[in-house]
């Protein structure tokens, strides 16, 4: 859906006291959740301002974001 918000509480509601507490006390789970928030929010202004930009870009991106998801996740559950 266009414009939806992935932020990582938004996707993983049961994990919002782990991600608060990792993102307080690991620097390197914070630098990853802020750059997932920043790509996160380029992606949502794109499809929500409608910039033209090639299709190929925006699905970068959408990967680029579901890999920081992943590997944020996998800090989550270790």
């Amino acid at each position: 859906m266009l414009g939806e918000s992935h932020d990582l509480l938004h996707e993983f509601p049961d994990l919002e006291a782990k991600i608060s507490a990792l993102r307080s006390s690991n620097a390197e789970f914070a630098q990853l959740m802020d750059d997932y928030d920043t790509l996160d929010a380029r992606v949502r202004d794109l499809e929500e301002l409608g910039t033209p930009v090639a299709d190929e870009t925006i699905e970068e991106l959408k990967k680029e974001r579901l890999v920081l998801k992943d590997t944020l996740y996998a800090i989550l559950r270790s």
